[in-house]
């Protein structure tokens, strides 16, 4: 059954619960798919009366920014044994390359990583538990987490909610041709800004490369 169709079977209060526990859980540091499920839940919103885009919003945006927060403790508290830890429970996400490709990324842009990491798969994982391992300052943390969770989560619960009204608007006149292409634009409009993001945090991996033995002699 696909995502959408099994949301719709659910309850609106389940809806956002579930929105808010899955992308906690993502943010947290294991491998989950948050934005399939926010993608889904705001266009069932769009589409249904029941489920209140702005609750949804607020739900993805509390359990991102809280999920990180948790995320940064435990990677605080555990440091690289933990890292090593989750590289042997999920090799594809927390392999070495994947450690080096993060650490290169929050050595060059620091409190950026965090932000624009919500844009990018592998980093919204690691965000949280990479920051807490690099001894990031709390505050600073918090700063980049709380407003990279409500801009992703908020912003993508708008984008695609905007996108289904007007695609079921036009899918009265025309067919679902016009539903598809309404919803590709909104996925396009997000991609381009994750697309974005990576390519930046993969430019400051170069360039930091030649200064990783220094950084990981001073954490030594």
């Amino acid at each position: 059954m696909h995502v959408q169709e099994w949301l719709e079977t659910v309850p609106a209060v389940s809806i956002y619960l579930l929105v808010g526990v899955v992308i906690g859980l993502e943010s947290l540091g294991i491998p989950l798919p948050g934005e399939i499920i926010l993608v889904s839940s705001a266009l069932l919103a769009s589409q249904h009366g029941e489920v209140d885009p702005v609750v949804l919003g607020a739900c993805a945006s509390a359990g991102a920014i809280i999920g990180d927060s948790i995320g940064y403790a435990i990677g605080r508290k555990g440091g690289r044994p933990m890292l090593a830890w989750l590289g042997g429970k999920f090799p594809k996400h927390f392999g070495a390359p994947q450690i080096a490709m993060a650490e290169r990324s929050f050595e060059k842009w620091g409190v950026w990583a965090v932000f624009f990491g919500r844009f990018v798969a592998l980093l919204r994982i690691f965000a949280g538990p990479l920051a807490g391992v690099l001894r990031m300052p709390y505050w600073k943390f918090l700063i980049a987490n709380v407003l990279g969770g409500i801009v992703w989560a908020g912003g993508t619960t708008a984008v695609v909610y905007s996108v289904g009204v007007v695609a079921e608007a036009w899918l009265k006149r025309f067919s679902w041709l016009g539903l598809l292409a309404a919803v590709l634009i909104g996925l396009v409009s997000m991609l381009v800004l994750k697309n974005r993001a990576k390519k930046a945090a993969e430019q400051g991996g170069h360039a930091a490369a030649p200064a990783e033995p220094d950084a990981v002699a001073a954490t030594d």
